[in-house]
C-alpha cells in the first residue's frame, strides 16, 4: 500500500471554474443569466468570463492579489465569481449597505488591487478610499453600469475617478473590523457539490436571485447554477411584488433568502398563491414556525438550514423525513424550523458543553456551543492568526459561537447566538423562541427579542415588534394584549417585560435584524428608568 500514492492523474486539485467549461458545452445554447431586456447563454458567460479574466491579467492583477466587488446581484456580479479567481486573484465580495468607514477598512485589511463598483455605489466607494492614511497607494477602480448595457447607450456617470467601465475592459479582453473569512478553491468545490446534492437541485432550474451574491458568496449557488446549466435572474432590490412578477414572468423554480424575505413575501399587499411551486432555501437566523406556516401555505416549498460565511454555505439542513408529511402544517412548520444535521459534505456538527468539551444530552434542552468540521471550513481569518485561533481549536473542531441543543432525534436546533443568550434570574431565555410565539400573533410583522439591564434580574427580555400595514388590522394590539399573549404560550420568566414598537427594525442587506441596533436603545430605556 505503502507504493499507492497520489499522482497527477488522481490528485486534481478540486474547484468550481470547470463548472463553467462544461456549461459552455452542456448547455451552450441554454439562457445562463437574465436580467431586465439583457440575457446571456452560457456559451456567451463562458466567453465574457474569459474574456473579463484575461483583462485582469492585462491590468497587472497578479497570482494572490485581491480583487473587490462592491454590486447588487447583476451580470456583472455573476460573472465576476469566475473571472476573478480565473486569473489567479482572490475574490472579496462585498456588502453595498456598509458605511464608508467599515468599507476604508475593508479595503485597506485586504490591500484591495482593483475594485469593481456598482455606479449606485460609486460616491461611497470614493469617500472610503478618500479616508486612506496619507502615502498610501490607492487600489484602481472599474465602473460597473448595468444601466448602459441594457440600454446600449453611454453612461452618464462621471468616470474621472475609474479606470474604465465593467464593459469597457471586457473589450479590451478580446485583445467590526470585518473579518477575512478565506475559503480555497478545494472547500468551494466541495460546498458547491454538497449544496447542489442537498438540495436535489436537478439540471436547468431556473434561479431567482434574492440572496445578495455577497453574503457568504450566495451560498455558493454562483457556481452551482454553472454546475447544472441553470438560469440566472437577476435584479437589483429585494421587492415582493418585483419577487411575484419575476416568479410568474420566467416560471422560477428555486431562490434563496434569510427568513425576513419568507415574512415579506407572506405578509405582502401583493399576495397570491403560486400557480407552480418554487423551492426556497432560507438560513441566516432561526426562522419562526409561524412564518414558515405562512409561506408554505401561498405555494413555497421551504427547506432549511444552517451554515456560516466561513463554511460557504449551508452545512447543516433540516433533512425531511416523508413521515412528516401526514402531520398538521403547524407540526411540520414547528419541525422544519430546527437546523437539522450535517450535510454530506460536512464531517461532522455536534454540540458540546462549554465547561467540560464534551457532547450535550440529546434531550432538546440541554445547551451547548455548536462546534463543525469538514472539508468545507475556512482556511481562518487573513491576518488574524489570533481570531483564527480563537475558533479553530486544537481539539479539531471549528466553534461557530452558536448556542444549541441536540434532540433525541439527532436533529440540531439553534437556540441562539453566545451573545443574545438573556439571562434574567439566572434563568437562560433562547431569544428565537420568543420571537417565535411573537410572529404567530396575527396583528405582528417582525419581531425581535434582546437583553434589557435590570438592577434586580440582571436583565429582562424586551421586545421589539412592527404591525402589520395591509389593512388587515382593524385596531393597533395594546402592549398589554401581546405580553399577556405571550404568558399565555411561555414560562413567565421568558415572557417580554417591555414592548417597544416600531414602525420597521434595523436590518442588514442580507435582513437579519440588526440586533445591537436594539440593545443600544434597551440599555439607554434602562438608564433612564424606562420599566
Amino acid at each position: 500500500m505503502e507504493l499507492l500514492l497520489p499522482n497527477p492523474a488522481n490528485s486534481t486539485p478540486l474547484t468550481t471554474l470547470g463548472f463553467l467549461d462544461r456549461a459552455a458545452t452542456t448547455y451552450g445554447d441554454s439562457p445562463s443569466i437574465v436580467y431586465n431586456n439583457v440575457s446571456y447563454t452560457w456559451l456567451q458567460t463562458h466567453c465574457r468570463c474569459l474574456q473579463m479574466a484575461s483583462s485582469l491579467t492585462s491590468l497587472g492583477i497578479q497570482r494572490g492579489q485581491v480583487v473587490s466587488v462592491v454590486a447588487p446581484n447583476v451580470p456583472s456580479m455573476y460573472e465576476l465569481q469566475f473571472s476573478v479567481p480565473m486569473s489567479g486573484a482572490v475574490l472579496n465580495n462585498i456588502n453595498t449597505r456598509l458605511d464608508a468607514h467599515t468599507l476604508s477598512i475593508l479595503l485597506q485589511h485586504s490591500e484591495s488591487k482593483l475594485v469593481f463598483v456598482d455606479h449606485h455605489s460609486s460616491s461611497l466607494v470614493l469617500e472610503a478610499i478618500s479616508l486612506f492614511p496619507r502615502n498610501t497607494k490607492h487600489p484602481q477602480l472599474i465602473l460597473i453600469d448595468d444601466e448602459m448595457v441594457s440600454s446600449g447607450s453611454k453612461s452618464t456617470s462621471s468616470t474621472s475617478h475609474f479606470l474604465d467601465h465593467y464593459e469597457g475592459i471586457l473589450e479590451d479582453g478580446i485583445t467590526s473590523c470585518p473579518k477575512g473569512v478565506s475559503l480555497s478553491h478545494r472547500a468551494i468545490f466541495i460546498k458547491t457539490m454538497d449544496a447542489l446534492v442537498d438540495w436535489s437541485v436537478p439540471n436547468q432550474p431556473v434561479y431567482l436571485w434574492t440572496l445578495p451574491i455577497f453574503h457568504a458568496n450566495g451560498w455558493s449557488f454562483p457556481w452551482g447554477m454553472a454546475a447544472v446549466g441553470g438560469t440566472n435572474i437577476c435584479h437589483r432590490k429585494v421587492n415582493p411584488s418585483q419577487i411575484y412578477r419575476l416568479i410568474k414572468q420566467h416560471k422560477v423554480t428555486h431562490m434563496c433568502g434569510a427568513p425576513v424575505v419568507l415574512n415579506m413575501l407572506s405578509n405582502s399587499p401583493d399576495l397570491e398563491t403560486l400557480d407552480h411551486h418554487v423551492q426556497i432555501l432560507t438560513a441566516g437566523s432561526p426562522p419562526p414556525a409561524p412564518v414558515l406556516a405562512r409561506t408554505e401555505s401561498i405555494g413555497f416549498v421551504v427547506s432549511h438550514g444552517y451554515g456560516l460565511t466561513e463554511t460557504g454555505g449551508i452545512v447543516v439542513s433540516c433533512a425531511w423525513k416523508q413521515k412528516w408529511n401526514k402531520l398538521p402544517l403547524t407540526e411540520r412548520a414547528r419541525l422544519k424550523s430546527r437546523q437539522g444535521v450535517n450535510t454530506v459534505g460536512l464531517t461532522e456538527a455536534d454540540v458540546l458543553d462549554p465547561k467540560t468539551g464534551e457532547p450535550v444530552k440529546r434531550d432538546g434542552k440541554t445547551v451547548g456551543e455548536v462546534v463543525l468540521r469538514g472539508g468545507s471550513l475556512t482556511l481562518g481569518y487573513l491576518k488574524d492568526t489570533e481570531g483564527t485561533s480563537k475558533c479553530m481549536r486544537e481539539n479539531g473542531w471549528f466553534y461557530t459561537g452558536d448556542v444549541g441543543v441536540i434532540h433525541p432525534d439527532g436533529y440540531l436546533e439553534i437556540k441562539d447566538r453566545s451573545k443574545d443568550i438573556i439571562i434574567s434570574g439566572g434563568e437562560n431565555i433562547s431569544s428565537p423562541e420568543v420571537e417565535s410565539v411573537l410572529y404567530s400573533y396575527p396583528a405582528v410583522n417582525e419581531a425581535a427579542v434582546v437583553a434589557k439591564p435590570d438592577k434586580f434580574w440582571g436583565e429582562t427580555p424586551c421586545a421589539f415588534v412592527s404591525l402589520k400595514k395591509n389593512g388587515e388590522l382593524t385596531q393597533k394590539p395594546s402592549e398589554n394584549e401581546i405580553i399577556q399573549y405571550c404568558r399565555d404560550r411561555l414560562p413567565h420568566y421568558m415572557v417580554p417585560k417591555t414592548m417597544v414598537f416600531e414602525n420597521e427594525l434595523p436590518k442588514t442587506s442580507t435582513g437579519k435584524v440588526q440586533k445591537f441596533i436594539l440593545r443600544r436603545i434597551a440599555k439607554a430605556m434602562s438608564l433612564v428608568g424606562v420599566p
